[in-house]
């Protein structure tokens, strides 16, 4: 493991290979669930007590792990220390990114920013914990920008909120 040669092609990780799920230590757990899931609309699939709860989107036994087993009462790390930058939360469709767009402002949530990297359309804000987190949508491969020998040129320009906003809102069921 200590080996400094880059990876060969032999040695690549598979390319079905996801990230599953991400696990945040937080400062009030109740404080974290009231913003995960009633503004972003997670479910709640566990809760241990007053420490820790697994929440997740569509039933898949968690994608977010919440716990105070570090942290609770604690304050967020200091700016200029390293740590996690953001959790990027991938929404199927341009109208459920649009669903949560509008979801942040009836909660009064405050965007940090909002790009197109031509690749995906993004929101960025912070949790209560001022945890970064993305909420984003990918376009379909075949629509990324790329240069002219096929390269990949990913950008960051300005998302158009307004656009976003026109999207239908989602059928409730």
């Amino acid at each position: 493991m200590s080996s400094t040669l880059p990876p060969s092609a032999a040695q690549a990780i598979h390319p079905g290979t996801r990230i599953g799920h991400v696990h945040l230590k937080v400062a009030d757990l109740d404080r974290a669930l009231r913003f995960y899931c009633d503004v972003l609309g997670f479910q709640l699939m566990q809760r241990y007590g007053a420490q820790a709860a697994f929440i997740s989107a569509g039933g898949y036994h968690h994608h977010i792990g919440l716990n105070t087993w570090e942290s609770r009462g604690g304050s967020p790390p200091a700016p200029g220390s390293t740590g996690l930058y953001h959790t990027a939360i991938l929404y199927p469709t341009r109208p459920a990114l649009a669903d949560a767009l509008r979801r942040l402002i009836a909660a009064g949530v405050p965007l940090d920013g909002a790009s197109d990297h031509g690749v995906s359309e993004a929101l960025y804000l912070r949790d209560p914990d001022q945890n970064g987190v993305e909420l984003y949508r990918d376009r379909p491969e075949s629509d990324w920008p790329r240069d002219a020998e096929g390269h990949l040129k990913m950008v960051t320009e300005r998302l158009d909120l307004h656009g976003l906003l026109a999207e239908p809102p989602l059928a409730t069921a």
